[in-house]
């Protein structure tokens, strides 16, 4: 019975997600292309070289490096660290994300300084906490180790590796950024908004992920259920953002003031009720609603542009569909409960909704889709190639929780553990099958 419950409730969203869209695609036009010309793209293929490289050295590697280092194998994180550190020199000094007129975003080129300084910070501590040598030998080196502890330095070397990871993921979003000139006077709010907010949603589905992977966490007894933590995150987050968005008496009120400031309200107060209706570790439906909200709130956003107000549609309508879905896994899957025994397939798409969720917002700010306009495209092929992105990293992140599983399983059962014999395996050296009876036979 539940799970027809569950799949006509699954049915009737996807129904009416389709029906809305449907409806909005014929009450929809589309933008006028007559006054966009298409865009002087040189050197692509070493500029594409460039951004590849910056993918595969500050962010794929480093965060392997994250997974050494979490699963306490330093040695291997240090390697691959010092790896990417010799490739954020070269990035920081030679290398650059300039456009066409030779100018390079501020802030992509401050972000290549600061991940290079994280980079060799976490090499150092690294090497501390593995006792290299050449470190040990200095005195006040001795004396820092000794007064700090060895779990406080793999502490913060794994804090560190981790920052790497969320620096790499803002020099590779800020590189294309970059290299189209974008964000620049009025557009630079617009385009923070949509990067941290939609980073905010990519690394909120990769906390759901990490939840539902790493075993300890799942089935966790402790007396906050990840919903008591969420309505707290998303209270405080509210409660900043209605004092934040509108200089409160000091401004006159605008369309975006009240839309960002309502959002901020209506977070803390369902925020509120989250942690009411989560305490002595219950789940809530609160959290999930408060993303329901918010989706659809975007998604009755209109923009400027056609192009831009579907965009914005679609991330809506997705976001809804992450809230909806999670709402059907804790009532009908779990039915209540923190966790089961095992992971079902329907459980890993609440997270990829909200992931897809954050990538389509990032690349919803205004000068990203003219450029779309510019080069003829419409907005389904562009909605596609970044659901194809968020597919992506969605694979990465499960890719790297794996491979942190893979590594911390290696070092628990150990090399050799599944040659060891079996303690209640009792051998008769008389039986036809032990293979050396015969032999044994033979020289009595």
């Amino acid at each position: 019975m539940n799970r027809r419950i569950f799949l006509i409730c699954a049915c009737l969203l996807t129904l009416g997600c389709f029906a809305k869209g449907d409806e909005m695609s014929h009450m929809a036009g589309m933008d006028n292309l007559d006054d966009y010309t298409r865009p002087d793209i040189v050197n692509a293929g070493s500029r594409t070289f460039h951004w590849l490289s910056t993918v595969l050295f500050l962010l794929l590697v480093p965060s392997l490096a994250a997974c050494f280092s979490f699963a306490n194998k330093v040695n291997s994180s240090v390697f691959l660290q010092t790896i990417s550190g010799i490739y954020a020199i070269f990035e920081a000094l030679l290398f650059r994300f300039a456009d066409n007129d030779g100018v390079e975003n501020r802030v992509s080129r401050g972000t290549a300084w600061t991940i290079l300084i994280l980079l060799w910070s976490s090499v150092f501590f690294g090497c501390l906490h593995s006792g290299t040598g050449v470190l040990l030998k200095n005195k006040k080196l001795q004396t820092f180790v000794s007064k700090t502890g060895e779990t406080k330095i793999k502490y913060l070397h794994s804090g560190l590796s981790f920052l790497v990871v969320v620096n790499g993921w803002v020099k590779v979003c800020l590189a294309p950024v970059a290299l189209f000139g974008f964000c620049r006077e009025s557009h630079t709010g617009q385009c923070i908004a949509h990067g941290v907010m939609g980073s905010a949603f990519v690394l909120y589905g990769f906390i759901y992920a990490m939840v539902l992977v790493i075993p300890w966490i799942r089935n966790n007894k402790g007396p906050y259920s990840q919903d008591y933590i969420d309505s707290w995150i998303m209270c405080i987050w509210g409660i900043v953002n209605t004092f934040t968005e509108h200089r409160w008496g000091r401004e006159g009120w605008n369309h975006g003031d009240y839309q960002h400031t309502a959002m901020g309200i209506i977070w803390w107060a369902g925020g509120i009720l989250g942690i009411f209706l989560s305490r002595g570790g219950r789940r809530t439906f609160v959290p999930s609603l408060l993303i329901i909200f918010t989706g659809w709130a975007m998604s009755e956003h209109t923009q400027h542009l056609i192009i831009s107000t579907k965009v914005h549609y679609l991330f809506g309508l997705v976001l809804m569909a992450g809230g909806s879905l999670r709402i059907v896994e804790i009532s009908f899957l779990l039915k209540d409960q923190r966790t089961l025994e095992t992971i079902h397939s329907f459980q890993y798409l609440p997270p990829f909704c909200l992931v897809c969720a954050g990538v389509l917002f990032m690349g919803a700010n205004e000068e990203q889709l003219i450029l779309v306009l510019r080069l003829h495209a419409d907005h389904s092929a562009y909605s596609l190639v970044a659901i194809a992105g968020a597919f992506m990293v969605y694979f990465w992140m499960l890719s790297c929780l794996s491979f942190y599983l893979r590594l911390v399983e290696t070092q628990n059962k150990g090399f050799l553990s599944s040659y060891e014999p079996e303690e209640d395996v009792n051998y008769d050296i008389n039986s036809p099958d032990f293979e050396l009876s015969d032999n044994l036979s033979e020289e009595t």
